[in-house]
């Protein structure tokens, strides 16, 4: 038995360690990309028709405003056409029928689209709207998005290449400094839309489309085998099929289309478990076309640790886990010393990870990089062990295809200190079983820390009090809303 938690700790230590090289190597592609000499962009010698979707299920709070913020975005009016993509069963309904009553009185084609039944949640929509839908290109943005006035006449300059099917562009953040919690997700997504993003696209490997602010030509999508539902994240999915059809994407670092975080941690917990199970699902029905495509080593390797990224929330779990049996057991046979002592070659995995996020934080806050990288690191960190559980649940009935009902990211429409969240109906108030179990877990790695003065082993003591906080604040902000609702 000894053995068997020995090995299994090893071997998580071991892939997570392997994770982070690989977010080293994008680190590498992006600091080799920004070297580049950036390309001007070309100027629009023609004007093809647009088609912008706007997937909408009850947001009565935001819903307003990304209409108004899409009628500003400049391209000739005989040219654009607006698809509101309206699941809605609330008071969403109405709110949207008066903008387009509105807007289509100033002569813009401008539509209210409601199917008949709500058959695949988000990519059901977008798939009933590309049938219906004129435009040669197809942009997409969620409810809670504000995007730029210029976004169309920046990105379809790319398409000038045929085979470009996708542009991608950078989401920023309309509330970063709301609380610790928009803080968190903002400095873990500006990672993702700096280093990962435009390092895979430098080493011409497989990027994805992000579900919003992207612009999708729109027989891409129809060679690629159009929208399906099959999965949650039909985003990742979609972008898996196109590329493997030999479809290019192109990231757009320099163009922001501003949206608001989630400012409570039930709606951050909603987001990260679409996100997580649906990469697991995603992996689940594409892997195996990747490895056995024809696309470079390299390339596939890439592909691999991008499917599989949120397997380390897992691998976390149970390397965390099992960090205290292996206290004991290092106490009690010390003839396997030298064992333990070699698992302090995994420093290696964390530098590389430090490193990775230190160049996203240069890139995103040149500034002040050092003292918000200082602040923001550490608490990631934590806030990251702490949503290990949650996650890797998530993981889980991904890959072993457990079907769940689609759980929405409720919106605030909370973007400064004054804004107020409470009496959002869109709210969950019920505590789950998940909630309690973290609780416990804080309290089982306190016990971690214990362990470690009773021992006079300290070199898990820092990871134990990390996995200690983070448990504990996810726990906090999990019941708190509930007393404040």
């Amino acid at each position: 038995m000894e053995w068997l938690v020995i090995v299994l700790y090893g071997v998580t230590l071991l892939i997570i360690c392997l994770f982070s090289l690989g977010q080293f190597n994008l680190t590498w592609h992006y600091l080799q990309a920004k070297k580049q000499k950036e390309e001007l962009s070309e100027e629009l010698s023609e004007y093809p028709i647009v088609t912008i979707q706007l997937p909408v299920f009850n947001e009565r709070y935001v819903v307003e405003r990304l209409i108004d913020a899409v009628m500003k975005i400049q391209y000739p009016k005989d040219k654009l056409e607006i698809q509101i993509l309206d699941d809605s069963t609330d008071e969403t309904v109405g709110i949207i029928a008066e903008k387009v009553n509105e807007y289509l009185a100033d002569g813009w084609d401008i539509k209210q689209i409601r199917r008949p039944e709500r058959v695949g949640f988000k990519a059901g929509a977008l798939a009933y709207g590309l049938e219906k839908a004129k435009g040669e290109f197809i942009a997409i943005f969620d409810a809670d998005f504000v995007p730029n006035p210029q976004f169309l006449m920046r990105t379809l300059s790319k398409f000038q290449n045929e085979k470009v099917g996708m542009i991608q562009t950078k989401w920023s953040h309309l509330n970063t400094d709301y609380g610790s919690l928009t803080k968190i997700q903002a400095f873990w997504l500006d990672a993702h839309f700096t280093v990962e993003q435009k390092g895979r696209e430098h080493a011409g490997s497989f990027i994805n489309f992000n579900g919003t602010a992207g612009v999708w030509r729109k027989a891409c999508i129809q060679d690629a085998g159009g929208w399906q539902y099959d999965t949650i994240t039909e985003d990742l999915d979609l972008s898996y099929r196109a590329q493997l059809k030999g479809w290019k994407f192109v990231y757009r670092e320099e163009i922001e289309s501003p949206a608001e975080l989630p400012v409570l941690i039930p709606a951050v917990k909603s987001q990260q478990y679409r996100w997580n199970k649906g990469a697991a699902e995603t992996a689940r029905k594409t892997l195996g076309k990747v490895l056995t495509s024809n696309i470079g080593w390299n390339h596939k390797i890439r592909a691999v640790f991008h499917l599989l990224n949120s397997s380390v929330f897992l691998l976390l779990l149970i390397a965390a886990v099992l960090s205290i049996p292996m206290l004991y057991i290092k106490e009690y046979n010390p003839d396997l010393a030298l064992v333990f002592d070699l698992g302090s070659i995994f420093i290696i995995g964390f530098l590389a990870m430090g490193f990775f996020y230190w160049v996203a934080a240069k890139a995103t806050h040149p500034e002040y990089t050092f003292r918000y990288f200082i602040k923001n690191f550490p608490i990631f960190l934590a806030f990251s062990m702490g949503m290990a559980l949650h996650n890797s649940i998530a993981v889980v009935e991904g890959y072993l295809g457990i079907k769940t009902p689609f759980v929405r990211t409720p919106k605030f429409n909370v973007q400064s200190k004054g804004d107020s969240w409470k009496g959002n109906q869109y709210l969950s108030k019920v505590l789950t079983p998940v909630t309690f179990m973290e609780g416990l877990l804080s309290i089982y790695f306190i016990y971690g820390i214990f362990s470690g003065f009773k021992l006079e082993d300290y070199g898990l003591m820092l990871f134990h009090g990390m996995l200690a906080i983070g448990f504990a604040y996810v726990f906090i902000l999990s019941v708190k809303p509930m007393n404040n609702a």
